[in-house]
């Protein structure tokens, strides 16, 4: 296939959490002030990503997985994920908190749904002051039975708050509490996947006066505990991958570009995808070169081999799978 790098229509989702960040600082277009996400790469049934740049232009990424296989996904990823495309790729702005919510795992979403499970991460793009995230339970030995009964007299003394600042970078696997909270901007990775089991929605109530859907019966089925907030340590290096996240549905680093070099690709087998998350930076692959501004995604198809990136002060994510697929459930037809 022609190797360049791939730009794809936003899908905007408006949200009773969603704010005005996405058409403000990320530039998408909208004038509305409730768009809580930016599907930027999708292959959800109903929300078929298409693409917005050269020769591909106007076909989607079904199309282009059908055609292409491995060449674009990669030899390992074709084999457990045939025509699907196995991550989902997303822009955040909470304007108020997301509910408290949890996604079931590979198994247990395969057994409910039929599908794959939902393990996830955040970056944090920008914040207000003295925003914060749910993640995880404060006390490693509560009974996920009290799911059942999160009221807005117990919710602080049960849910783990943290602070969050722009360049944070959390990791939520599958059966992980967690909740964006009010004034974050972040860049989300996820496996393929849109189930999500609503725990606690802050008794706020829609458009027609009525509260959301809650599925507390199923949360408590699908929490686990961890001892860890998840939160990466790391130190940002010039011009070099700094991993965020290594698990085995995605692996995301982080690239500090503040000068023109190049990558090289040959034994990664993978598709890679780049998130500009700070400042504008120009990626070129195949002979073609794009530039890539803060809230714009590209990606190059697996056959890439080597990559020019070059800026004077940008951020990207870095997002590929290079991990043990032998464990996810859902194998291709």
């Amino acid at each position: 296939m022609k190797v360049y790098p791939i730009k794809f229509k936003p899908i905007l989702k408006e949200k009773i959490w969603g704010g005005h960040k996405l058409g403000s600082l990320l530039s998408k277009d909208t004038n509305k002030d409730n768009i809580g996400e930016s599907w930027e790469i999708s292959d959800v049934n109903g929300n078929i990503s298409e693409v917005s740049n050269g020769i591909y232009q106007g076909t989607n990424i079904k199309d282009l997985i059908v055609a292409h296989e491995a060449a674009f996904l990669g030899a390992n990823n074709f084999q457990h994920f045939g025509h699907n495309f196995p991550l989902l790729i997303k822009f955040l702005d909470a304007n108020t908190d997301l509910s408290v919510q949890v996604h079931p795992d590979n198994e247990m979403a395969k057994i409910q749904h039929n599908s794959f499970g939902k393990t996830e991460m955040w970056y944090i793009m920008d914040s207000d002051e003295d925003a914060n995230i749910v993640i995880g339970l404060k006390d490693k030995n509560t009974n996920p039975k009290i799911l059942n009964h999160i009221t807005s007299d117990n919710v602080e003394a049960v849910f783990n708050r943290e602070i969050v600042k722009k360049g944070d970078s959390f990791f939520i696997p599958a059966g992980k509490i967690h909740a964006i909270g009010a004034g974050v901007l972040a860049a989300e990775i996820q496996q393929t996947s849109d189930i999500t089991y609503r725990v606690y929605d802050w008794d706020r109530k829609d458009d027609q006066g009525e509260k959301r859907e809650l599925h507390t019966q199923l949360a408590e089925q699908a929490t686990k505990h961890f001892e860890s907030n998840g939160k990466a340590e790391y130190q940002l290096q010039s011009n070099k991958s700094t991993n965020l996240v290594n698990c085995d549905y995605f692996t995301t680093n982080i690239i500090n570009v503040n000068d023109t070099f190049e990558k090289n690709y040959e034994n990664l087998d993978s598709f890679i995808i780049f998130m500009c998350v700070e400042g504008t930076a120009s990626i070129t692959a195949g002979g073609i070169t794009e530039t890539l501004k803060i809230g714009e995604t590209i990606l190059l198809p697996a056959e890439t081999k080597e990559i020019v990136f070059s800026s004077h002060n940008a951020k990207l994510l870095e997002v590929y799978i290079d991990g043990d697929l032998s464990k996810t459930l859902l194998k291709a037809s």
